[in-house]
């Protein structure tokens, strides 16, 4: 089978790279290059994406062999009819790892034409590390690299105000660009840059929060040879998403006039607040994906259309959203329950094979992001905890013991602290000692310690010696 590359697809690179996009993963090849070459294709965008490995051990090596190309399969219903497309996208130009590559990185910054960084680092990758520096080749964590790239272009233009960059991230995490902005600013003070490049910072750059979704099971394993066939490429880098997409970015019309989405057709929206879409969203579809992986995992599920339809993980997810986590919201609740039930449908596509397994990495923060502020909420207006909230919980914490589901090995990815400390936990051999550990584990929520939450600690334990003596199933079934 002919390998893919711009050669052999006759694909020339046609757009000077105007993007900067920090991640090469699953979500931002299926969403966010997919609208830039929407936009390309329809509004006269005229850009490129150059891409940035965020950690040091990623999949630029793989993209630079196909030249930065790939193909797209969505499927789903769209206005009423089944679409099952597949789509060449080649609007990424090269991929850099700055950790082998740090001067070629560094020259991005020296692009006159170089206007927009666009990011997807997930939960945990909008974080402030003290013990970055300035002439660190780079710096570890992403909001470091970036201020890095951000001095070196304001020094290279002279600080000129036509050379700010429009900065988006997709991190699903509330008020992102701010939290982004904020991280920023604390490199500044700590790394003592200078006054005039922190004005150009505020007055030339816009970090704006926004909010993405789209489902994107991922590299379509159960189909890859027949899409092959249909595309007569050898393509280690298939993705496979559903029709649906939604972005909604907190700026203002300028920033709209730049970035023509909208133009282009495409489901972007520009709004003077992201919150409510947030809220919504993160609640009532991260939510539930965060709780149900493990959960069904566990459960000898594989994906989240299977958990939906089986007889007991399908009433669990049911009772995750209308029961537990749509009352923690302030909307109408008519409005809600057709999201909850628009949400349902989506989860239940009959093209998409979402494994559950990719939608496990980083379930800590995930959880605390996604979960842990409906059980607060709950507790606050019902007076007793979430019953399958914590036991979704509980299934994290099993999950993260590793071992093995069958012939399966169990292997949690997450931060090497967490990891660390779940094996620790785990070593003890008791599932109080493990809950009391993960509750107490303040790095992980944000400075709590959420064993102070009444009566979370003991239903926490319950649930995993409940998951460990009776199996996940059978747990499930008490609770239900």
């Amino acid at each position: 089978m002919t390998r893919l590359n711009r050669k052999n697809a006759t694909a020339p690179l046609a757009h000077p790279e105007r993007v900067i996009q920090f991640g090469e993963g699953n979500f931002l090849r299926a969403f966010v290059d997919w609208i830039v070459f929407n936009m390309n294709e329809k509004a006269g965008f005229n850009s490129s994406v150059v891409v940035v490995q965020p950690i040091e051990n990623g999949m630029v090596d793989v993209l630079n062999e196909q030249d930065g190309l790939y193909h797209l399969n969505l499927q789903g219903i769209d206005n009423g009819k089944q679409v099952d497309s597949i789509q060449l996208i080649d609007v990424i130009s090269r991929g850099l790892n700055p950790y082998t590559q740090f001067e070629e990185y560094l020259k991005l910054a020296e692009n006159p034409e170089m206007r927009f960084v666009i990011s997807n680092t997930t939960e945990a990758g909008i974080a402030f590390r003290a013990e970055d520096k300035l002439d660190d080749k780079p710096a570890k964590s992403y909001p470091g690299k970036l201020t890095q790239l951000l001095y070196h272009r304001f020094k290279t233009f002279g600080g000129a105000p036509d050379k700010g960059l429009i900065i988006l991230p997709c991190e699903l995490i509330f008020h992102n660009g701010a939290e982004l902005k904020k991280c920023i600013e604390q490199y500044v003070d700590l790394w003592k840059l200078d006054a005039a490049f922190k004005a150009w910072f505020s007055s030339s750059c816009g970090v704006y929060s926004t909010l993405v979704d789209r489902i994107v099971p991922g590299y379509p394993k159960d189909s890859i040879d027949e899409i092959q066939a249909k595309t007569g490429y050898e393509d280690k880098l298939v993705v496979k998403g559903e029709i649906f997409h939604l972005w909604v970015i907190e700026a203002p019309a300028s920033v709209a006039n730049e970035f023509p989405a909208d133009k282009a057709g495409l489901n972007v929206l520009f709004v003077p607040s992201e919150k409510p879409y947030h809220e919504r969203k993160v609640t009532l579809l991260n939510g539930p994906h965060t709780v149900l992986s493990p959960v069904a995992y566990l459960s000898g599920v594989d994906t989240v259309r299977e958990a939906c339809e089986h007889e007991v993980i399908g009433k669990f997810i049911r009772r995750v959203m209308y029961d537990e986590l749509l009352p923690t919201l302030d909307l109408p609740k008519a409005e809600l329950e057709a999201f909850a039930d628009a949400v349902l449908d989506r989860f239940r596509n009959p093209f998409v094979k979402h494994f559950v397994t990719s939608i496990m990495l980083n379930s800590f923060p995930k959880f605390k992001t996604r979960d842990l502020p409906g059980i607060k909420i709950y507790l606050e207006r019902k007076g007793c905890l979430p019953k399958a909230l914590v036991l979704g919980l509980a299934a994290i914490c099993v999950y993260y013991r590793g071992g093995k589901r069958g012939n399966d090995v169990i292997a949690p990815n997450d931060d090497k602290m967490v990891l660390d400390l779940l094996t620790a936990l785990w070593a003890l051999n008791d599932a109080e000692k493990v809950a009391m550990g993960v509750l107490a584990a303040t790095k992980i929520w944000g400075g709590e310690d959420l064993n102070e939450i009444p009566g979370l600690t003991d239903l926490l334990a319950q649930n995993i010696s409940s998951i460990l003596s009776k199996g996940m199933v059978e747990t499930v079934r008490t609770l239900l």
